[in-house]
């Protein structure tokens, strides 16, 4: 694989990085940022050269790599890697939706591709967001609670057949939520950064709001999207309504949840992701009225990391063979486009 020095752009073989005399001769070096338990990368046995790092020892390797594969994908170690002297990689894969924590400018900047786990998670995450408005709807938390206190209180639930959802992000995966949550009878509007068929655009989302039992966010973090649920998008909302945040973190202003909450602007929440992860043991987030904490898991599914590590084989194995790549991400915007 042709060596890309910082500033410069790699070689090009219809339009994305092609694979030099070099790196058939020698194979391509395949640098990997480890999790625990590391990927299954047994396919590539002898078609590679795998080196294995930790965040502390990221920067040291980076010249030496054709591609890099972000396995630890809760790591923002790339941002202040990235820059330096010496060659970086042409290729960056994510084994996660969001690739916000991998982009510094010079990695903007460059000719280096990056690509995300696009298509792992829609269903899963789509299901999950079911499981979250069927438990808000037959009020479980509650059921859960009085069973743990021996207290028997009969109560009346609601339907969700006939319901509204304003579903925030259409990307597969807010595309794969509202298919599920149509499924259960809930009229279901999706909201994108560009309207188009069956598509809202963002002059739409205040509209929406105010009249959805269910408002799901699964929109990238951009700079434009970041912190985009603060007070007054909380303020839309009707009381009976509730709130699922599956995209990021820092799209929700936590403080100003926690009041809409506690002022009962909404009837209630759950959030799979925070601005802080793992969410500290002294967050009071863990104890506020009305809202579930899930632990960043709602993609997460029986052999996920086996699918993760399986789309990355068959990722680079098109790369050797000089083919275009699937879910290239627009590095300005932060996402995959077109979809």
């Amino acid at each position: 694989m042709p060596r890309q020095l910082q500033g410069s752009g790699p070689a090009l073989q219809n339009g994305f990085p092609a694979v030099s005399g070099r790196s058939r001769a020698t194979r391509p070096t395949l640098l990997v940022l480890d999790a625990d338990p590391p990927p299954r990368l047994g396919k590539l046995t002898g078609r590679a050269r795998i080196v294995h790092t930790d965040e502390a020892k990221l920067a040291e390797h980076l010249p030496e790599a054709d591609v890099l594969l972000v396995w630890d994908f809760h790591s923002q170690a790339l941002r202040s890697a990235w820059p330096g002297e010496g060659p970086r990689p042409v290729w960056v894969h994510t084994a996660s939706a969001g690739a916000d924590h991998l982009m510094s400018p010079e990695l903007v900047a460059s000719d280096t591709m990056v690509t995300n786990a696009r298509g792992i998670f829609d269903e899963p995450i789509a299901e999950y967001v079911a499981g979250l408005v069927l438990a808000f709807a037959k009020d479980l938390p509650r059921t859960l609670d009085l069973q743990s206190r021996r207290e028997w209180r009969h109560r009346e639930t609601r339907r969700v057949g006939g319901t509204r959802a304003c579903v925030v992000g259409s990307g597969p995966i807010g595309r794969a939520i509202a298919r599920s949550l149509k499924a259960l009878g809930i009229q279901a509007a999706v909201v994108g950064r560009t309207p188009r068929t069956g598509i809202h655009g963002p002059g739409d989302l205040d509209r929406l709001l105010a009249h959805a039992d269910w408002v799901v966010c699964a929109a990238p973090l951009t700079e434009s999207t970041r912190g985009m649920f603060d007070t007054r998008r909380f303020g839309v909302m009707q009381p009976s309504a509730h709130f699922i945040n599956v995209g990021r973190g820092p799209l929700v202003v936590e403080d100003d949840l926690v009041e809409a909450l506690g002022r009962r602007w909404i009837a209630g929440a759950a959030l799979d992701v925070f601005d802080r992860e793992p969410l500290p043991a002294d967050s009071p987030l863990w104890e506020v009225p009305g809202l579930i904490v899930s632990p960043h898991m709602s993609g997460d599914i029986i052999g996920w990391r086996d699918e993760l590590a399986l789309q990355f084989v068959d990722l680079y194995e098109r790369w050797v063979a000089g083919k275009p790549l699937k879910n290239v991400i627009d590095k300005k915007r932060g996402y995959v486009p077109g979809h």
